[in-house]
């Protein structure tokens, strides 16, 4: 790296694929250098970087986006996946879950042909319209309705889910490295052979058997509560998208195309209710439905290591897992938390819509495994 702090072509090397979301592409720094925090970036670094990953990126995320190569500077954040300072010899296993919407919405803004949202999670509706689309071969069952329940046997229950249809929202990492999981481009890129190879890997590494890991996961999540703050943010969404959808149209100071079509008048009255706000109300609603959103979509990271014998100083949180009589520090953190854009608010109501509208005419749809 150049005196002025830039990354050149030549530092490309030192970076790796890490994985992606709908707006960054998150690489792992490999080389020595002790000044890094934010740092500036070249063309030719990018273009090179972008080379170099390429092989290691899903094809979805390739074929939908690509490095922004004009961009001169680039952010550093923990990778939260490792411990920092982790003893030698010592195994570091990070498990991240997207644990998606853990509430029913019971906002009076959703329609009587919509009350359906109110019973059945949005993840579950959402899965049957991406089998039916060919994005999934087999609908998942996990609720995360069980991860949020405050109850150890329900939450025991949801990872077991979790690793049984993996999809997009679970992966592990051994040591930084992802052992299972995809990439972060596809919805069901784990094959159940993988599956089995990975379990076995973990017991190696780790020497804990899968009932062993999910107790020790569920014990983790049930103990620190961290999922309870996550939930109260997503509960800030308290209006849904059916009614929130309104109050976009007020900031935006345009006709509202949800109401044009209306032809139900009690529904056309508490429209225009949320019509008659002032600006201030409507963006706060509009900004807390956004917060929500990000809460909803964000993933939960904990990274587990066995304490070492006769430690008890530590900065980190623990658990003991009764089952081989050994405790094991964690750290939890939460990812993906970048705040959603208020020109999506369009795209989140047309989805929401066809959600609920394939769910409720397919009568639930079909949970059939395609053939591998």
């Amino acid at each position: 790296m150049e005196m002025d702090g830039v990354l050149q072509a030549a530092d490309a090397k030192d970076w790796v694929y890490k994985g992606e979301g709908a707006a960054n592409l998150i690489l792992s720094y490999t080389g020595s250098s002790p000044s890094m925090v934010r740092v500036r970036v070249s063309r030719d670094f990018l273009e090179l970087v972008e080379k170099n990953v390429l092989s290691s990126r899903p094809a979805g995320r390739v074929n939908a986006s690509s490095i922004d190569n004009t961009a001169d500077a680039a952010l550093l954040i923990a990778d939260h996946s490792l411990f920092s300072g982790n003893p030698k010899g010592s195994s570091c296993i990070a498990v991240e879950i997207k644990a998606k919407c853990g509430f029913l919405p019971s906002s009076e803004y959703i329609s009587e042909d919509n009350t359906i949202k109110k019973q059945v999670t949005r993840y579950k509706m959402h899965q049957h319209l991406k089998f039916y689309q060919g994005e999934i071969s087999k609908t998942s069952e996990y609720n995360p309705l069980d991860l949020f329940s405050g109850s150890k046997e329900r939450i025991c229950m949801a990872i077991k889910s979790l690793f049984s249809t993996p999809q997009n929202n679970l992966r592990i990492f051994v040591n930084g490295s992802l052992a299972f999981g995809g990439m972060g481009g596809g919805a069901d890129s784990v094959h159940p052979a993988d599956t089995l190879k990975c379990l076995e890997d973990l017991s190696k590494i780790s020497g804990l058997k899968l009932p062993d890991f999910t107790e020790l996961l569920s014990e983790t999540i049930f103990r620190s509560e961290v999922l309870g703050n996550l939930l109260a943010t997503q509960k800030l969404d308290d209006h849904d998208i059916e009614g929130v959808i309104h109050l976009y149209y007020n900031i935006i100071s345009q006709p509202c195309l949800v109401c044009k079509n209306l032809t139900d008048v009690e529904l056309l009255r508490k429209y225009t209710f949320l019509h008659s706000l002032p600006l201030d109300k409507s963006l706060k609603i509009v900004r807390d439905f956004l917060i929500s959103a990000t809460a909803k979509d964000c993933s939960l990271m904990i990274s587990f290591r066995p304490r070492e014998n006769g430690s008890t100083d530590s900065e980190y949180d623990s658990v003991f897992l009764e089952s081989v009589k050994r405790t094991y520090e964690y750290k939890a953190y939460f990812l993906d938390l970048d705040v959603k854009p208020l020109d999506k608010m369009e795209h989140y109501f047309k989805l929401d819509q066809r959600i609920v509208n394939f769910y409720t005419r397919n009568g639930g749809g079909l949970a059939i495994s395609k053939g591998q």
